[in-house]
Formats: C-alpha cells, structure tokens, sequence
C-alpha cells in the first residue's frame, strides 16, 4: 500500500487567503477561485507550488473528526518574507515539524479511500501519531485539478507516539 516519507521541515512563511468550512459545507472551490486570479500579485513566492492548508482546533482528537468538524481552510504559497503583503492577502506562519508525505494520485473527489488509509490503517500501525499542527497538500506542476492523473503530496503532520 501507500507508504509515506517522513520528512522533518523548518517553519514556511506562507500568504495566501482562508475561509472556515467543513467537508459538509466544503468551500474549497469558491476558495481557490478566489485566491488563484490573484496569486500573481504575491512578488516573493519561494516557487511556484500552491499549497492547500487545512487548521484545526488544536483540541482536536482526529478520532472525534467528521464531516462536520469545522476547519480554517487555506489557499496559499510559500514566500520569501512576509514583505509587500497584497490587500485582500493574509500571512501565516507554519510552524516546522515532522511530517508523513504520501504522494496521492487521482482526483481530488476519490480522495476518501486514502484518506481512510492514512488516518485509520497507516497511522495506527505506524510509529506515529497525528500532531496538533496544520495538514497541507503541495499541488505542484503534477496537479492537474479535477483530473484522474492529478499527482499532489499530502503532508500529514506527525509526532513518535508516546509510550504507556
């Protein structure tokens, strides 16, 4: 199946816009129309990746997740500092960490049966455990929307889990 890499990065300065949603009132789509006309005007992106951030509560137990939880959404790039901030942009700062990279390909809408398997067969048997800290997806120059070749990473943020 699906093995991940695991990958530990430092902070990224990112800019982008945000809205709040759930996957039963998914905005992802008016979101990312929204930011992607505009994104030109950002002058310091490291590259050019966009990356799809999703915030939780940091009380969050993942066990507890649904369709219904609520999450600070993002549509945003990687910059160089925090300089020459568009008006209808915000900034963010994503802390640094470990992280389980999975490279997903298909459609973003088949996603769920991954999905799934990170969270309820991976991650259990793995040494790991979800980490309080945003999840993010690189849509690289591989995305192709809502495409079934699409290629994107899924980073999913990680801590060895504790002994008992």
């Amino acid at each position: 199946m699906l093995q991940p890499k695991i990958e530990t990065i430092p902070a990224k300065k990112l800019m982008g816009k945000k809205i709040q949603m759930s996957l039963a009132d998914n905005k992802t789509r008016a979101l990312f129309q929204s930011f992607m006309p505009g994104r030109h005007q950002i002058k310091n992106k490291v590259n050019a990746d966009v990356i799809c951030m999703q915030v939780y509560n940091t009380s969050l137990n993942f066990k507890d997740f649904t369709p219904n939880t609520v999450h600070q959404k993002w549509a945003a790039v990687e910059v160089t500092d925090f300089n020459l901030v568009p008006d209808d942009m915000e900034i963010f700062t994503l802390q640094g960490g470990m992280y389980a990279v999975f490279l997903y390909k298909g459609a973003p809408a088949a996603f769920g049966p991954t999905f799934n398997y990170i969270f309820n067969t991976w991650l259990p048997a793995s040494l790991y455990e979800v980490d309080n800290r945003p999840h993010f997806e690189i849509l690289g120059e591989k995305y192709k929307n809502d495409d079934p070749g699409s290629e994107e990473e899924i980073w999913v943020p990680i801590r060895l889990k504790l002994l008992s």
